[in-house]
């Protein structure tokens, strides 16, 4: 009766503040409209310019090429000063550019028929820009050859084989990982604040000269927060698959069990924090410093882990983001790998027992 009555108690303060309801419920939806519409990683609609030195039937039909596809923007340009003029003042990113003898040299021996300037400032783009190019180039190739009825002589053909993204979205990748960045917010930041929220009030003297021990207190304020980081994850996993139509190839069962993992661990963090910082404005910057941050940037949310330095990718194993991501992607596009989820899920329960021991023995039932 007496963690009954403790979690009644915060389950109130939970409906009074409406900050706490925002960020369980608010900031997902936000968060996950934010980055499934507004941050993608594709090179779609790339603005490119197209110098034509020549108007040839088989100049017109390779600009066409790049007019159809949805990677490029295509301009068309007569001269290349106004190409690179342009290239330089950022309208375009780069040039493709036919010489006179564009016809002539197609199929000849000797220097290439067409020439690629890229804008190097960002080298990724770049980088995606130059491999479209290379097929769009092949690809014209190969009708030309179909239309003459010939067979193109390429000395290595690549069939390319994509798994668990076929349609290759980045959506696919980031909106799963979104979740594990969203649970750590929910769960380290709300509860960062609960215990330090008691000692700002003066109520926590009340709390302890009362009969409850202190694990009914810690209980008390999991339980609820741990009920509300569910809803939020399931929320966000709701959008993830309805709104943004990211396949669910595992089980909803091993997606919620390891949630439910990974929600204790963020909760654990969120509390050791909470006892250690006696102010709300100190525990809620010491949890973005320590766990959203970080998972943020090193959980392979985004960035690639394996192509960080050594001693980085050593410090992504103190991240518990790290794992639950590993956990998200193989689950959410490759299916329930359990090569993948046994190994991360080990550790995740490994973590919620360190950090929730943490908290329990960092928590005494004295004012000191």
């Amino acid at each position: 009766m007496r963690l009954r009555g403790l979690m009644r108690k915060e389950f109130l303060q939970i409906v009074r503040d409406p900050s706490s309801i925002s960020i369980a419920f608010v900031m997902p939806v936000f968060l996950l409209l934010l980055f499934g519409y507004g941050v993608s990683l594709d090179a779609e609609e790339v603005p490119i310019a197209v110098v034509m030195e020549a108007f040839g039937g088989e100049a017109v039909s390779f600009a066409a090429e790049f007019r159809h596809s949805r990677y490029f923007d295509a301009r068309e340009y007569v001269d290349m000063r106004e190409a690179v003029t342009a290239l330089r003042a950022r309208e375009v990113d780069g040039i493709i550019r036919m010489q006179a003898d564009f016809a002539e040299r197609i199929g000849s021996p000797g220097p290439a028929p067409i020439q690629l300037i890229l804008n190097g400032v960002d080298a990724n783009t770049a980088e995606l820009v130059s491999g479209y190019v290379q097929g769009s180039w092949l690809n014209w190739l190969q009708h030309r050859a179909e239309q003459a009825g010939q067979q193109l002589d390429i000395p290595v053909e690549v069939e390319q084989r994509i798994w668990f993204n076929p349609e290759v979205r980045s959506r696919n990748f980031l909106v799963p990982g979104l979740v594990a960045i969203i649970m750590t917010l929910i769960g380290a930041l709300l509860t960062a604040l609960v215990m330090a929220r008691e000692w700002e009030r003066g109520t926590m003297e009340a709390l302890l000269v009362t009969p409850v021990s202190m694990t009914e207190i810690l209980l008390g304020k999991l339980i609820p927060y741990f009920i509300l980081g569910t809803g939020g994850m399931l929320l966000s996993v709701a959008m993830a698959v309805w709104l943004f139509e990211v396949p669910l190839r595992g089980s909803f069962g091993v997606l919620f069990a390891a949630a439910s993992l990974f929600l204790l661990v963020a909760l654990g963090m969120g509390l050791l924090i909470s006892i250690t910082a006696r102010t709300q404005f100190v525990a809620g910057q010491v949890a973005i410093l320590t766990t959203f941050l970080p998972a943020f940037i090193l959980s392979g949310f985004i960035f690639d882990i394996n192509s960080m330095p050594w001693f980085i990718e050593g410090l992504t194993y103190a991240i518990a983001a790290r794992y639950f991501v590993a956990i998200l992607q193989s689950v959410f596009l490759a299916g329930d790998i359990w090569s993948v989820i046994v190994p991360n899920a080990l550790a995740l329960m490994g973590m919620a027992v360190l950090f929730l021991g943490l908290s329990r023995s960092r928590s005494r039932k004295r004012l000191e």
